[in-house]
């Protein structure tokens, strides 16, 4: 059963996360090359507030290209002591405060890429002061040699969620 109101106590950097959030994903080789950059539109929320949730948080992450593709990513995950756990059809892995940051800006990422063999990354994601902007670095490991890195700039275009009901809202105008 998740424990809906220890998380923000346990987490409180995480729950500072919550909202929508516009911005870029680009995707870079260990020579700096560019091998691809999509927009994206992710959800954080804490579905433990309505009652009958599974889960502790939850993010859909939509992705869009220049091209017209999308993609729709669900991250569900439960608290686990001092983190939370995601596991889905995509990854394995978990998420967590820094508490040695005094700036309470840090929160690092592990997960495996099921499905691709010996694909680990590490992922640090900054949030701004103000909680508007976030910057997120994806380091990706194939048998522990660094092959590609992701860098992510997001801005917080809504703290609610609540209009949120599905995935055809991808690139939707944000309720004022």
């Amino acid at each position: 059963m998740p424990n809906h109101v220890d998380i923000r106590q346990r987490l409180p950097l995480l729950a500072r996360h919550e909202g929508v959030w516009d911005g870029w994903y680009r995707y870079f080789d260990v020579e700096g090359n560019k091998l691809d950059e999509h927009r994206s539109r992710l959800v954080c929320r804490f579905p433990a507030l309505s009652e009958g949730s599974a889960f502790d948080y939850d993010q859909t992450n939509h992705y869009s290209w220049p091209d017209g593709r999308t993609e729709v990513r669900p991250f569900p995950a439960v608290l686990a002591g001092d983190r939370i756990v995601f596991k889905s059809d995509l990854i394995d892995g978990w998420a967590a405060d820094v508490p040695l940051d005094t700036h309470q800006r840090t929160t690092m990422l592990n997960w495996v890429r099921l499905g691709e063999p010996g694909v680990y990354l590490y992922e640090m994601i900054q949030i701004s002061d103000c909680g508007h902007y976030r910057s997120r670095v994806w380091q990706w490991f194939r048998e522990g040699r660094l092959f590609q890195r992701t860098l992510i700039d997001e801005q917080r275009v809504s703290e609610h969620t609540a209009w949120v009901t599905g995935p055809t809202f991808a690139g939707d105008p944000v309720p004022v």
